[in-house]
């Protein structure tokens, strides 16, 4: 993982004192007013607004909307406050949403809240951001942080993760940082997106031959040997039954291997079922099975937005893994997608070989963590970034069998 720090601190490093409670306060810059939204209750009055916001923000993924964050918060939020910032003009049009919440942690034996996306935290969001209208990113960045300043009573670090590598916000807020001489500190994590050809046979000209022959070789072999049958999802009553055939098939395989995987979690299949019947309601879902003689033995969970579709879950039966069902099945989805004129297909977190192979291109999420100048948050950052410094230097001058000696001598000092 790649780091970039960059730090501003005094000569004498001191805590400030926690302010007590109080009401949330207002902040403008330049005619834009902040107005906080707390409640589940408040989000619904603000959807059609959210909605337009969306429309206009170029980099906007299902990731920043309302379907997704809703049903999440319904599912993961119970520890956490709602902290959604809503960025007005002086028409009192919606220029930028900073969909935040606050939790509570502790490090180094102290106590600390965390500002972070809406959506952080369970695992399951990628490309987390602020959607702003073009022209509005500067005055969003400062009318942020001049707030967060005037409102630290309410928290310690803020942490955004999975920014999209491109973002405006991201780019801003930390220039905005270092004017404003706030540590802060950015890190990397890989993702992989293809981009889709306008044709089928466009696509299999940019992928390696040996995969182009797969795909029509496999698809036809399985036909040869069983009924097959591949269909999305496309009314309400089939969902039940889709996402417990799914749940199944990741949970199989994750067994097989000696662990439960992720879907057995009850918040987390609350919140595929509500998001599920949002994104369907809208013809925004794209949930494909491929059932052999009527049984479901593979099966992927995406999620359109725009032309692009983010494959979210998968599972496949691995009693025919031989048959390559699931090959098949992505296969079967990728050429539908393109027909329909989607333009982008993205894996979300992670580089795989499985998923380079599709003519996936690698690239990276940002994460940006910052804090106030002289205060415990930031004195916290600075800690953890030497801690991580001083890993990085031992990971690469230390001989491997010894590093991997240190990393299971402090693995069972945790667990002990």
């Amino acid at each position: 993982m790649r780091h970039e720090i960059a730090w501003r601190f005094r000569t004498a490093v001191r805590l400030l004192p926690r302010p007590s409670e109080n009401l949330l306060q207002m902040a403008s810059d330049q005619h834009l007013i902040i107005s906080v939204h707390d409640s589940v209750e408040s989000l619904a009055s603000l959807r059609p607004e959210w909605d337009a916001l969306l429309d206009e923000y170029p980099l906007s993924t299902t990731f920043s909307t309302y379907e997704w964050l809703v049903p999440w918060w319904h599912a993961f939020g119970a520890n956490d406050s709602l902290l959604v910032l809503a960025l007005r003009d002086a028409s009192s049009t919606l220029v930028g949403l900073a969909p935040l919440a606050v939790t509570h942690r502790r490090a180094v034996r102290l106590p600390f809240r965390v500002l972070r996306f809406l959506g952080d935290g369970s695992h399951d969001s990628d490309n987390l951001d602020m959607p702003v209208r073009p022209g509005y990113e500067d005055v969003f960045s400062r009318s942020l942080l001049d707030w967060m300043k005037q409102n630290r009573n309410l928290w310690d670090i803020c942490e955004l993760n999975t920014l999209p590598a491109n973002s405006a916000i991201g780019k801003t807020l930390r220039n905005q940082l270092e004017l404003r001489r706030w540590g802060w500190v950015t890190s990397t994590h890989p993702q992989t997106v293809v981009e889709l050809a306008d044709t089928w046979e466009a696509h299999l000209k940019g992928i390696s031959s040996k995969e182009r022959g797969k795909i029509g070789l496999r698809a036809r072999r399985l036909e040869k040997k069983y009924p097959v049958q591949i269909r999305r999802c496309s009314e309400e009553a089939e969902i039940g039954l889709m996402l417990t055939s799914l749940y199944e098939l990741h949970g199989k395989n994750w067994n097989q291997k000696g662990l439960p995987g992720t879907l057995h979690s009850a918040a987390r299949r609350q919140f595929y079922s509500e998001l599920a019947s949002l994104l369907l309601s809208q013809r925004r879902l794209e949930f494909w099975v491929l059932e052999i003689n009527g049984k479901i033995v593979a099966a992927q969970f995406g999620l359109r937005h725009k032309t692009t579709v983010f494959s979210l879950q998968e599972g496949f039966d691995p009693d025919f893994a031989s048959d390559s069902v699931g090959y098949v099945l992505r296969s079967h989805v990728l050429k539908e997608l393109i027909a329909k004129k989607v333009r982008r297909y993205d894996f979300l977190g992670g580089n795989d070989d499985s998923k380079i192979r599709w003519g996936g291109e690698l690239r990276h999420y940002l994460n940006l963590h910052f804090a106030r100048p002289v205060s415990r948050g930031s004195l916290y950052l600075k800690l953890k970034s030497i801690g991580g410094q001083a890993k990085d230097w031992l990971r690469c001058h230390l001989p491997a069998g010894v590093w991997k000696g240190l990393k299971s001598a402090a693995g069972k000092r945790v667990n002990g």
